[in-house]
């Protein structure tokens, strides 16, 4: 079974930054279909933007602001979020496929997830 840890969350006020994590222990994330997903108060999962093999799609909400990008070995995940909203406030998902090399924003067509970090942005 693949584990997905996510960290990096925390407090920030609006127009600050974070950069969260995720890592898988004893993988890499090649050949795995990556995706960030959060979910605000009250809210259904929300698609933030996926990974696959160094290319990224983005959710229309966050791109400019948010980049997906891996470290060198390939076994860590970041999500930077730049420009920080209130909006953007909400629990981040770390979440995978194994060998789907098309992107998907559907929660369905991820069968690997993190326990979440919550992300809050203050006015």
């Amino acid at each position: 079974q693949v584990q997905l840890d996510e960290s990096g969350g925390g407090l920030v006020q609006a127009g600050g930054s974070l950069r969260l994590s995720c890592t898988t222990s004893g993988r890499t994330f090649n050949n795995y279909a990556m995706g960030w997903f959060r979910q605000a108060p009250g809210k259904e999962l929300e698609f933030v933007g996926s990974w696959i093999g160094g290319d990224t799609i983005y959710a229309g909400s966050v791109k400019g602001r948010f980049t997906i990008y891996t470290d060198n070995t390939k076994a860590t995940l970041y999500l930077q979020m730049n420009s920080l909203k209130p909006e953007d406030t909400g629990v981040y998902y770390c979440a995978g496929q194994f060998g789907r090399r098309y992107y998907s924003d559907q929660v369905r067509e991820y069968g690997h997830w993190g326990q979440g970090t919550q992300v809050t942005v203050s006015s």
